[in-house]
């Protein structure tokens, strides 16, 4: 089983990741521990908002904006952002954005190609889990978050900067 690392443990991932669908209206979604993809969510929420829940949630691709949800993202207790490859640093905008302005306290996830020297990076956006691919060692990801112990710029998860916290 695929591994992931929620709040800084280590958890065996049971969520299924949903494809995105040329035909999102027509997609299915399976039951249990799902993430589908935003334009999934678009086309069908007159019949998924039921399944709204801990085990429901959506994701972002990164070349989608969070203002297509707004604040309706708060509804949902886990949202991804996929991060397709390495060179693509749009998924930390979104993560910014929907901790920042759209209110998202949620379980925000980095999934996509997600790789251990851009956590720490991550969770200074607000990422909260991170789905690593199965190529990738949890224990040697753990390392990665704590790479430096202060930072020196205010971030989503230190809104301080340094010379606001030694005066």
């Amino acid at each position: 089983m695929p591994e992931l690392i929620n709040n800084g443990d280590i958890q065996t991932d049971h969520w299924v990741y949903l494809e995105k669908s040329d035909e999102p209206e027509k997609q299915t979604v399976p039951d249990g521990k799902v993430l589908i993809p935003l334009s999934t969510w678009l086309a069908q929420s007159d019949r998924l908002t039921g399944r709204i829940g801990a085990d429901f949630g959506i994701w972002f691709d990164s070349d989608e904006e969070p203002e297509t949800l707004g604040e309706a993202v708060r509804q949902f207790a886990v949202v991804g952002v996929n991060f397709p490859k390495f060179a693509d640093g749009r998924g930390y905008s979104i993560a910014r954005l929907l901790r920042e302005r759209y209110g998202f306290t949620g379980d925000l996830r980095a999934i996509g190609d997600v790789l251990l020297d851009q956590l720490f990076y991550m969770k200074r956006c607000g990422f909260s889990s991170f789905a690593l691919r199965p190529d990738r060692s949890a224990e040697t990801a753990l390392t990665g978050l704590a790479t430096f112990q202060e930072v020196y710029q205010s971030a989503t998860d230190q809104p301080a900067p340094l010379f606001r916290r030694r005066a």
